[in-house]
C-alpha cells in the first residue's frame, strides 16, 4: 500500500511541476506579448518582405526593442553614413541590452532592394545576424510607414533619392521612444534612450 501512495505522489508531484511550466512558459508569453497600445506600429497591417524572403507582419516583432533606419541599399551618400551610425550604436550596448534589440533597415526603394540584394548588402556590412532585419514592402505600404516615422523622402533620379536621415527608437510594444536626426551625431543619448527601453521589458 505505501509503494502504491509513494507512486502516486510522485506522480503528482511530476504533474504539478508541468503545470507550473507551462503557466510560468504562459506568463513569459504574455509578458513579450504586451497589450497593443493606439500608438504602436503593431497596429498597421502592412506585409513585409526580410532579407531571407519571408513574409511577415510588424507585430511579429512584438517584445524588442525595435532600433530603425531607412535607406536604399544603392545610396551612395547619406546611407553608409547611417549604416555606420547603426552600427556603432549597437557596439556601445551590453550583450545584455542586444539580447533585447533588433536593428531593423526599411527600404525607401523596394523594387531594387529585394530579399536577395538585402542579403548580399548584409554581408557585406558584417549584419548578417539575426540582430539585423532588412525590410521590404509595396511603394504604398513604404510610404504608410515612412510617414509614422517622420521620413521624408522623394525620387531625383533613376537611381537616387533625398531623404530625411532619422535613426527611430521603439519600445517592446511598438511605440515611438526615441528619435536621433542627422549624421555622425553624438548617439549617447540615443544608446541611453534604448538602455533605458531594454530594462522595462
Amino acid at each position: 500500500m505505501k509503494k502504491y501512495i509513494t507512486i502516486g505522489l510522485g506522480l503528482l508531484l511530476t504533474l504539478q511541476a508541468c503545470n507550473n511550466q507551462k503557466q510560468e512558459q504562459q506568463t513569459e508569453k504574455t509578458n513579450k506579448e504586451q497589450v497593443i497600445s493606439e500608438l504602436s506600429i503593431y497596429n498597421l497591417p502592412s506585409q513585409w518582405t526580410n532579407q531571407n524572403g519571408k513574409n511577415l507582419e510588424l507585430k511579429e516583432l512584438q517584445g524588442d526593442i525595435l532600433v530603425m533606419s531607412m535607406i536604399y541599399t544603392s545610396c551612395k551618400a547619406a546611407c553608409p553614413r547611417l549604416v555606420a551610425d547603426m552600427r556603432h550604436i549597437e557596439q556601445q550596448l551590453s550583450e545584455k541590452t542586444k539580447a533585447k534589440v533588433k536593428f531593423v533597415f526599411v527600404s525607401i526603394d523596394p523594387e531594387v532592394d529585394t530579399p536577395e540584394r538585402f542579403k548580399a548588402f548584409a554581408i557585406e556590412n558584417k549584419m548578417d545576424s539575426d540582430q539585423w532585419i532588412f525590410l521590404r514592402s509595396t511603394a504604398e505600404n513604404t510610404r504608410e510607414f515612412a510617414a509614422v516615422l517622420a521620413v521624408n523622402y522623394k525620387k531625383i533620379s533613376p537611381m537616387d533619392f533625398s531623404h530625411s536621415n532619422i535613426i527611430s527608437v521603439f519600445n517592446a510594444k511598438g511605440e515611438l521612444y526615441f528619435q536621433q536626426e542627422g549624421l555622425g551625431v553624438d548617439y549617447a543619448e540615443t544608446v541611453g534612450k534604448i538602455n533605458t527601453a531594454a530594462e522595462m521589458i
